[in-house]
């Protein structure tokens, strides 16, 4: 006779903007339509780096957040075709792609996007970091990806676009 196992009671994921959600308006934490899903955008010219961010946060970054579900994208045209058309609740941009690097497009995002969602640049090196802060990027990791540095800054990004409870 098979023996089930209890789960333990979890809390109900917050409502983050880019997240799908069928229902119009805020979701009460014990409706079963509450977001399950987060869109993340992964935008490199090389798909060795979409890999390697998508199999570094995995399919969950952290037991609070949403579930993420990946948009992979090569080209500067698809990201602001992408993103114009919303849905999107985090974006991960590639500073060392070509021909137009995420440090540039994240700046053309921020300037262009009404409500842009977090926006996280991979940079060439870790002493980059202020060209993201030019970028108007909300988080920077460098290149060599430490996957455990990824998620705590895609953790933070998204803990921050959370609402907090009234």
């Amino acid at each position: 006779m098979p023996v089930k196992v209890a789960e333990p009671a979890r809390s109900a994921p917050r409502r983050l903007r880019g997240v799908s959600d069928p229902t119009p308006g805020p979701a009460a934490p014990s409706d079963p339509a509450a977001p399950t899903t987060l869109k993340v955008l992964v935008y490199s010219d090389d798909a060795l780096t979409r890999q390697q961010v998508i199999l570094a946060l995995g399919r969950r970054v952290h037991p609070d957040l949403p579930e993420l579900s990946y948009v992979e994208v090569a080209t500067e045209p698809v990201v602001i075709a992408t993103m114009d058309a919303g849905g999107i609740g985090l974006a991960i941009l590639d500073g060392e792609a070509a021909p137009a690097g995420g440090m540039g497009v994240a700046k053309q995002l921020k300037d262009e996007i009404y409500r842009c969602p977090p926006l996280l640049v991979l940079t060439g090196r870790p002493q980059d970091a202020w060209l993201a802060t030019w970028s108007r990027a909300d988080a920077a990791v460098p290149h060599p990806l430490d996957p455990i540095q990824l998620a705590q800054a895609v953790t933070g990004l998204l803990r921050a676009e959370a609402p907090t409870p009234s």
